[in-house]
């Protein structure tokens, strides 16, 4: 853990670009500090940083990803996601109250959603149970778990529980945030590739409740 967290500065820090990083900072509405690293160079530098190390425990994950989330510059927020999603087979059903603190705690978009749709939707695959984990976060009072809850199905296609997708997005229809019904808009915008029927019947007996942000999301290649 400590080799890979002393690599990642190794690699990170001689890289960083303060006039980059000031552009970065303006277009994530001044939410966090940046080092001034594209996605591109992040990815590179991280892989380089990563090589020969062993795969992590669960415990190993659960503490890099903690430990990646608590430094102050956004780059090392999305390694924290990258490396989870890499390592999507080692944590159990446990890890959820991990994913729960991520979401929770200097969320934004950026990172939330690789969490959604990659990790999360991949851990809940592997435990079944922890959908009606999903059950709760869809109605939670925080709109980024909720946002995960109807994001998590993202690339599950014809395995998609169909019913559930659609529940989410029922019960969410009103939400005023931006978000989350953007979120609506996505998720069935996705499973339109594979139920375009289905998802256009559930549009329009929705139609009276779902936002237009929802409904021009959703609409959009059928």
């Amino acid at each position: 853990m400590n080799d890979l967290l002393a690599r990642l500065d190794e690699h990170f820090r001689p890289a960083a670009d303060p006039e980059r990083a000031t552009g970065m900072a303006a277009y994530m509405k001044n939410r966090f500090e940046f080092l001034g690293l594209p996605a591109p160079v992040v990815q590179k530098l991280a892989k380089a940083a990563q090589a020969g190390l062993p795969r992590p425990s669960e415990d190993e994950l659960r503490t890099i990803a903690l430990e990646l989330w608590a430094r102050p510059e956004r780059e090392y927020q999305y390694v924290a996601c990258s490396y989870l999603i890499r390592h999507v087979d080692v944590p159990g059903p446990g890890f959820i109250a991990t994913v729960r603190e991520l979401v929770t705690t200097k969320s934004w978009w950026d990172t939330v959603d690789p969490l959604a749709t990659r990790f999360t939707g991949g851990l809940v695959k592997r435990h079944r149970p922890l959908a009606e984990v999903m059950d709760e976060w869809s109605g939670d009072e925080n709109k980024w778990l909720i946002r995960v809850a109807i994001l998590h199905q993202l690339h599950y296609g014809a395995g998609t529980d169909e019913e559930r997708l659609f529940a989410y997005c029922a019960a969410q229809a009103g939400h005023r945030d931006f978000f989350v019904r953007k979120a609506i808009g996505w998720a069935l915008r996705q499973y339109a590739r594979t139920a375009p029927h289905e998802v256009r019947n559930f549009v329009e007996s929705h139609r009276s409740l779902l936002s237009g942000l929802s409904i021009r999301e959703a609409t959009k290649h059928l």
